[in-house]
């Protein structure tokens, strides 16, 4: 360790009241290996008993007082706006944070008052309208910039850590196919169906016929455009409307990405649904981001990236199956795979940042690159997971002994 490390961390003649109360912060968070150098003054503030191994630049004083007032918050917006500036790997200084901040870590007391006052926006059938719109109407030219060929804005499945983000994506979407044991014969309905990939790869690989509901509009014009191009129109029909507005009788329900904008007090309705839609031996699949213990979103997540959206734990998952009578065949976590997805996805976003300026502005361009890294930092933290829950009708007994047919031969 550095010598210079305790000594420079301790309070010294001439510091300024801002450096006094940075390196009061720093050990209480048990000195974090994060140095902060403040511009205006030219101090650098260093953890007492660690080599610092991140470096934040902080331009001023009215920046550095809301750090210290709402860190979640007040963060995302200063290095939006460029008021912080992280010297060397961004994704690493997000990890070193999300450390400060893990779960069992005492969140400041002014933090959990400014969080009791923005509570997350309601998921209300007008709500989550609005809610999806502020997030994923954005333009499809923006997202066909990172998500790839596939626009599939999920978690993706690693065969193997050289896959590619392409084959990662489809080797997801064939991973659900078989956990739900689609057929030619088979009848499916997903809920938030995003641009459409999954929907048409279980009609086009798999022969299933697919009912698609998604809320947002310029998704459903190119998933409907994409269904035409690839002469799968009489196999998927893509809906405008709520999850909650399902009806018929479906082999397969199928559900990935969509839960984290359902809401947790709307758990039991989707349950219903769920139920509803299912034949007696019918299969679904729950693919959402997810949490060891309940809790909130990131708030500066929930407030400026995904308003209304909600990680569950799994006991919260529960709250969708048991009432319904929806009995839990499989369980998996593919956290690390959404960690990698996350690298392929800034790794693109990165290469097209000039693109993203052009279509909004500097300010976007760092609030979602701040996004991107934040959620690699949450995944391989273990801060969020990425559950797939596979359920069916407690009285369907047409079941297979094994796991075997999830994996390919």
């Amino acid at each position: 360790m550095n010598a210079n490390v305790g000594s420079d961390a301790r309070p010294r003649t001439g510091d300024s009241l801002e450096a006094r109360l940075l390196r009061r912060l720093l050990r209480v968070l048990g000195d974090p290996p994060i140095e902060f150098r403040l511009l205006w003054s030219g101090e650098k503030v260093a953890p007492a008993s660690t080599e610092p191994l991140e470096h934040l630049r902080i331009k001023d004083r009215r920046t550095l007082f809301g750090l210290l007032y709402d860190a979640q918050i007040r963060f995302g917006d200063a290095f939006a706006d460029g008021q912080i500036e992280v010297d060397g790997d961004l994704v690493k200084c997000m990890v070193a944070l999300f450390k400060i901040f893990a779960p069992d870590a005492r969140e400041p007391i002014s933090s959990r008052i400014a969080g009791w006052c923005r509570p997350p926006s309601r998921n209300t059938l007008t709500g989550s309208r609005e809610n999806i719109h502020q997030h994923y109407d954005l333009g499809n030219e923006f997202y066909a910039l990172w998500l790839g060929e596939s626009m599939a804005y999920t978690c993706a499945y690693y065969p193997s850590a050289a896959s590619t983000l392409e084959d990662a994506q489809t080797a997801k979407m064939d991973h659900v196919c078989r956990k739900l044991r689609l057929g030619a014969a088979d009848s499916v309905v997903e809920a938030g169906c995003g641009w459409g990939s999954l929907a048409l790869h279980m009609a086009a690989r798999y022969g299933a016929k697919v009912r698609a509901f998604n809320i947002s509009r310029e998704q459903l014009e190119f998933a409907r455009r994409r269904a035409r191009e690839q002469g799968l129109e009489h196999r998927v029909e893509f809906v405008e409307d709520d999850y909650r507005n399902i009806s018929g009788s479906y082999d397969a329900f199928a559900s990935v990405g969509m839960l984290e904008h359902v809401g947790r007090e709307h758990y039991p309705a989707l349950g219903r649904v769920i139920r509803g839609a299912l034949t007696r031996n019918g299969r679904a699949l729950i693919h959402s981001i997810g949490r060891n213990q309940p809790g909130s979103l990131h708030p500066w997540i929930e407030r400026r990236i995904f308003p209304g959206a909600y990680a569950p734990s799994l006991g919260e998952m529960m709250q969708i199956f048991e009432p319904s009578g929806l009995s839990v065949l499989d369980v998996e976590n593919l956290r690390l795979h959404y960690a990698q997805t996350l690298r392929h996805w800034l790794e693109r976003y990165d290469a097209n940042t000039a693109q993203v300026r052009a279509m909004f502005d500097e300010r976007f361009v760092r609030m979602w690159r701040l996004y991107l890294a934040g959620s690699i930092a949450a995944f391989d933290t273990g801060t969020l997971q990425l559950f797939q829950v596979l359920v069916t009708p407690y009285d369907n007994h047409d079941l297979p002994l094994t796991r075997e047919y999830m994996y390919p031969r």
